[in-house]
């Protein structure tokens, strides 16, 4: 459990969010490919924006068309996992091969990896650095798992997002188009720009940045 506080919820050494003084936004989706993928890409382009998908195996292996289409778009994909697990039910062998499953294995340049639920067993870092991987988490969560409507979702979010965040969604539930739709006209009107989380860029989360989580995370 420890282990668990210390890496998601304080979330020393991994990338969070980006720089404040930015006029740029990060949105994540995670969990897909999804059958919801080509209308999140839809809304994305009518907008101008573009986001970062973090996909699993399973989902990768349901939708191959899907996970290709966005292999080749403007958009950023990373790795969620060869499992949607918590590191916490995995064997050390287990979270070794989860962390090292990439949908660009191979590709140039650092490949990011977010944990599922952002868990962290006592392994989990240090697998990350064996295999090349760097752990990405968020600052702000779009909450779109639950059953609140989309407008207030957006309004919720909207109202913790900062220059830099990185905002947490999904690829899959039903209200997160309309989520997106919302979000990104109110990013707009704030002058801020929805990027990747490398054009953002995310940014390794500090000492005094991860009590802040900690505190937030425990309403502190």
């Amino acid at each position: 459990m420890l282990a668990d506080v210390l890496g998601r919820a304080a979330g020393w050494g991994a990338l969070g969010s980006g720089p404040r003084d930015s006029d740029r936004v990060a949105l994540t989706f995670d969990d897909g490919p999804s059958p919801r993928t080509p209308e999140l890409l839809a809304i994305l382009a009518q907008h101008d924006a573009r986001a970062t998908f973090f996909v699993t195996a399973p989902a990768g292996k349901a939708h191959p068309d899907l996970l290709h289409t966005l292999l080749d778009s403007p958009h950023q994909t990373e790795a969620h996992g060869r499992w949607h697990r918590h590191a916490l039910l995995l064997t050390p062998g287990q979270e070794w091969r989860q962390i090292r499953w990439h949908p660009r294995a191979g590709a140039a340049g650092p490949l990011l990896y977010r944990p599922p639920y952002g868990g962290h067993s006592p392994l989990t870092r240090v697998l990350a650095r064996l295999a090349g991987r760097q752990i990405v988490l968020w600052d702000v969560e779009g909450r779109d798992w639950t059953a609140a409507d989309a407008a207030t979702l957006a309004r919720q979010t909207l109202a913790r997002v900062r220059p830099g965040s990185v905002v947490l969604l999904h690829d899959g539930p039903e209200v997160t188009p309309e989520l997106l739709r919302l979000l990104l006209g109110g990013l707009a009107a704030r002058g801020l720009q929805a990027v990747t989380l490398n054009e953002l860029p995310a940014q390794h989360i500090g000492l005094r940045q991860g009590w802040r989580r900690v505190r937030a995370s425990y309403g502190g």
